[in-house]
């Protein structure tokens, strides 16, 4: 018997206020012609005054639990992946699990920025195949408006707030590649790029909160070597090729980073699905708002292979492969 990790419900919350590019005209030196001709984002989603991370993260998963057709009560275990946290401590993940009325789930954040949700998503799997856990609550959220330098014009017009979430649960599997659920997954990370994608402040470091900072060239590179690298190695544990692959959800950073990667992974950009026009980088809520919007299109459908992969500050990056 294989016991496989599967998508029971998928959700996600996006904040009421849309922004569009041409709000940023009045402040910075930029044009909406600018912004979308070199990231492909035409708005995104600022979270309200008072709007916390915690708080998108609870509405997400409510949405995933109706899906579901669960409750609350079900979940075994919640893992939340975020950048943005509410507080230092408690996790969001247990702000999360208060919310939703849970009360005999463990809950846990995991931090690797834009790479988060693949991080948690390998980490909900553990839980699963080891028997800690039959049904986990995966959860990306984010409100990355809280640490923009608004007078960076190279960041701040990228990134938007939002939060995704997906309920995985035990099901037995034949052991093959056509079973539903997680079937392999990648993960990496290289500290010696610290310096290419941070933020500029810390508890330890000077107690404040900082901004974020990048260097936007030396990150675009990185991010489409290891990206394609990163799916092609998950790919391979399973013994499937791209040509398997119907869509691939990756991390919705930049439209040129996507199609560079979509390109070096030889699968057509109309198997590829992008939402960062709409929702801009939402670092680790990407990937689950875009398969939540990806389903609620009527694109992802029972039995699709999937490949999700992204890269965030630390460098970490990774990839997961699973079947709807």
């Amino acid at each position: 018997m294989t016991i496989r990790a599967v998508v029971r419900g998928v959700g996600h919350y996006l904040p009421a206020r849309v922004v569009e590019n041409a709000e940023f005209e009045g402040s910075l030196d930029t044009t909406d012609e600018w912004i979308r001709s070199r990231t492909g984002i035409e708005r995104r989603h600022f979270a309200a005054e008072g709007e916390t991370t915690s708080q998108l993260a609870i509405k997400a998963a409510t949405a995933a639990l109706a899906d579901a057709g669960m409750t609350a009560d079900q979940i075994d275990a919640i893992v939340v992946a975020t950048s943005t946290p509410d507080f230092t401590f408690p996790s969001v993940a247990t702000m999360v699990q208060a919310g939703l009325g849970n009360t005999n789930a463990f809950a846990y954040d995991v931090q690797a920025v834009c790479a988060g949700f693949v991080f948690a998503l390998a980490n909900a799997q553990g839980l699963i195949l080891s028997g800690q856990a039959q049904r986990v609550l995966v959860i990306g959220a984010e409100t990355f408006s809280r640490i923009m330098d608004w007078a960076d014009r190279g960041t701040c017009v990228l990134f938007g707030d939002g939060a995704g979430a997906l309920i995985l649960e035990a099901a037995e599997g034949t052991g093959t590649a056509q079973d539903r659920g997680i079937l392999a997954t990648d993960l990496h990370s290289d500290g010696r790029y610290r310096d290419l994608l941070y933020v500029d402040g810390g508890v330890s470091s000077n107690g404040k909160s900082g901004h974020l900072r990048m260097q936007g060239n030396a990150v675009f590179k990185h991010a489409v070597s290891k990206l394609a690298e990163t799916a092609h190695a998950a790919l391979a544990k399973t013994g499937l090729t791209p040509e398997d692959v119907s869509w691939i959800v990756p991390h919705q950073a930049n439209l040129r980073i996507i199609t560079a990667t979509a390109e070096r992974m030889q699968v057509p950009m109309e198997r590829v699905v992008v939402t960062v026009a709409d929702h801009g980088n939402t670092s680790a809520a990407s990937i689950p708002l875009a398969l939540s919007t990806a389903r609620e299109r009527g694109q992802i459908k029972p039995g699709d292979l999937i490949v999700t992969e992204a890269i965030g500050g630390g460098l970490a990056w990774g990839s997961v492969v699973l079947r709807w």
